[in-house]
C-alpha cells in the first residue's frame, strides 16, 4: 500500500466505541430529558412525554453505522467480469449524516468511481458504504477519505475515486445562516492521482450522467 493511501487512512480513523462501554438506554433517556429542561421544556407535558425514548430510537437509527463494518460490506466480490477493467461509476448516492461538531444534518450526494483490478463489488455494496460512513458523526472531508481508503484497501483496484457535495445545516441553520451553499471534497487514489487523464475520464462520466 502506497504511502498516500496510509495517509488517506490516517485520516479516514474512527474508530467506533465498544458496545460495552456505551450508556444505558435509561441514560441516554435521562440525557435527553436534562436537554428539554436545559432549553426552557417541561419533559412532563403530554408532547414531551415520550420524546426522550423517542429520541434514543432514532439516534440508534441514524447512528447505526457505528455498529457495522465497511470491509464486510465489500468482502463479497466478482471474478467472473468477462475481462471488464474499465471504470466503475455509481453516482448520486444521496445520503443524511450529521457534524460532529454541532450534531445537525449533513445531506448530500456521493459520486464514487473504482478501476478494477480483476474483480468487482456488487453496485449496492458501494452505497451501503456510503450509507455506513454517513450514519456515524463526520465531517465531509473526513467522510470522503474513509469511503475511499475502505474500497481501496478490501477491493484492491487500480485506483479509486470519490467526490462528495454536501449542504451543511450547521452554515444553514446556525451561525451566518447561508441557505443554499453546497461543499464539495474530493480523494482519489492511486490512477486516478498519478495520471490526470484519468481525473478528466471520472468528471466527463460524471457530468455526462448529470445531463441525462
Amino acid at each position: 500500500m502506497d504511502a498516500i493511501v496510509k495517509k488517506i487512512e490516517t485520516i479516514a480513523s474512527n474508530t467506533p466505541l465498544p458496545a460495552a462501554e456505551r450508556p444505558s438506554q435509561t441514560e441516554v433517556e435521562a440525557a435527553v430529558d436534562t436537554l428539554l429542561r436545559w432549553i426552557g421544556e417541561d419533559p412532563s407535558r403530554e408532547g414531551l412525554i415520550d420524546t426522550p425514548r423517542r429520541v434514543a430510537k432514532a439516534y440508534r437509527e441514524m447512528f447505526s453505522g457505528y455498529d457495522k463494518d465497511p470491509a464486510e460490506e465489500l468482502g463479497r466480490t466478482f471474478e467472473e467480469v468477462a475481462g471488464f477493467d474499465d471504470m466503475v461509476l455509481i453516482r448520486d448516492i444521496t445520503f443524511h449524516s450529521h457534524c460532529e461538531h454541532h450534531m445537525v444534518p449533513i445531506i448530500g450526494r456521493a459520486h464514487v468511481g473504482y478501476l478494477p483490478d480483476g474483480k468487482v463489488v456488487g453496485l449496492s455494496k458501494v452505497a451501503r458504504v456510503v450509507e455506513i460512513f454517513a450514519q456515524r458523526l463526520q465531517t465531509q472531508e473526513a467522510m470522503t477519505a474513509q469511503i475511499a481508503a475502505s474500497i481501496q484497501d478490501v477491493l484492491n483496484p487500480r485506483g479509486v475515486a470519490v467526490i462528495i457535495e454536501a449542504e451543511h445545516m450547521c452554515m444553514a441553520m446556525r451561525g451566518i445562516r447561508m441557505q443554499g451553499s453546497s461543499t464539495l471534497t474530493s480523494t482519489f487514489t492511486g490512477a486516478f492521482r498519478d495520471h490526470p487523464e484519468e481525473q478528466v475520464r471520472f468528471m466527463t462520466l460524471l457530468r455526462a450522467g448529470a445531463r441525462g
